[in-house]
């Protein structure tokens, strides 16, 4: 399966846990002054806002066909997420390496140093929950692939960012907590500043790995390569197919358009030739049911 189907609960997961972190974390920062706190906190609150975009992209691709988009608005989902990676990039990772560089030429003491220290676990332990939910429903997805080989060959761009989010929290917030924790056992303030810039570096590089997925789906990619091939095997095993000439998929958000030209087995007339066609378009959109566009062309050669 594409992954689409299993991508709401990890939104929802993740709004949670991050609205919770960014409250406490925000407070935190007030409260103590830290500069790896307040890139965090503003992090968290990115990513509560990221989450609400991938929910209007996920209803808005719901919407259906018209004659101005014939092809419905599946892809619009695309977009919303390419949004959240620039996001990801700019209001989290920018304003955290500024944060940094900022407190480096001016370093401001920690104030209640250990209540940072308290929040960064407690937002460890939310984005661990967030990121078993989401794991959880990324191996679903994954069907046995290698997490990397995953993250490349996605077509749900929305699952795709919110891993790509918990990750980067998670190691975001170990970043700030091991800069938090020097800077008590050192009083060496220039360990906070880092931190800051460290978890702005991370930021940045995931929101550009997610930036190059879901790029290639804004162009227009077609379904997951496995996909395609149990698609393929399928068409080639149906009695009233010789071969299969072509196939062209592209992948619509949650939904499918598949283009096929085949070499069908002889028939008496052309209305029978019809018939079986039909048939197999039926066949296909019972067993793959994201394939909700299907146009079948007989042929001798490609």
């Amino acid at each position: 399966m594409s992954g689409h189907a299993n991508s709401l609960k990890a939104i929802l997961l993740a709004l949670g846990a991050n609205f919770a972190i960014f409250v406490s974390k925000l407070a935190a920062a007030i409260l103590t002054g830290s500069s790896a706190m307040l890139a965090e906190a503003v992090h968290s609150l990115a990513d509560c806002g990221n989450q609400g975009l991938l929910l209007f992209g996920m209803r808005q691709a719901k919407r259906a066909p018209t004659e101005e988009y014939p092809l419905g608005w599946g892809r619009a989902l695309y977009f919303w997420s390419f949004l959240v990676a620039i996001l990801l990039f700019s209001v989290g990772g920018v304003f955290s390496i500024y944060e940094g560089v900022h407190k480096l030429g001016s370093p401001e003491p920690l104030q209640r140093p250990w209540l940072a220290v308290g929040v960064l676990v407690f937002g460890l332990v939310m984005e661990s929950i967030s990121m078993r939910g989401c794991m959880q429903e990324v191996n679903k997805a994954r069907e046995g692939r290698g997490l990397w080989q995953w993250f490349r060959e996605t077509r749900s761009s929305e699952l795709l960012v919110i891993f790509g989010e918990d990750l980067a929290a998670l190691l975001g917030l170990a970043l700030a907590l091991l800069a938090v924790v020097a800077t008590i056992l050192t009083g060496n303030l220039m360990f906070d500043a880092l931190g800051t810039i460290a978890i702005g570096v991370l930021l940045v590089a995931v929101a550009i790995a997610v930036a190059v997925e879901v790029k290639a789906l804004l162009i227009g990619q077609g379904v997951e390569p496995q996909r395609r091939e149990a698609l393929l095997a399928f068409l080639n095993e149906r009695p009233e197919v010789e071969v299969v000439l072509n196939l062209i998929t592209l992948q619509l958000g949650p939904d499918v358009m598949v283009s096929v030209k085949a070499r069908m087995n002889p028939t008496a007339d052309n209305r029978t030739l019809i018939q079986n066609i039909n048939a197999v378009e039926r066949a296909m959109k019972a067993q793959f049911p994201d394939v909700l566009w299907s146009f079948f062309e007989p042929d001798l050669t490609d």
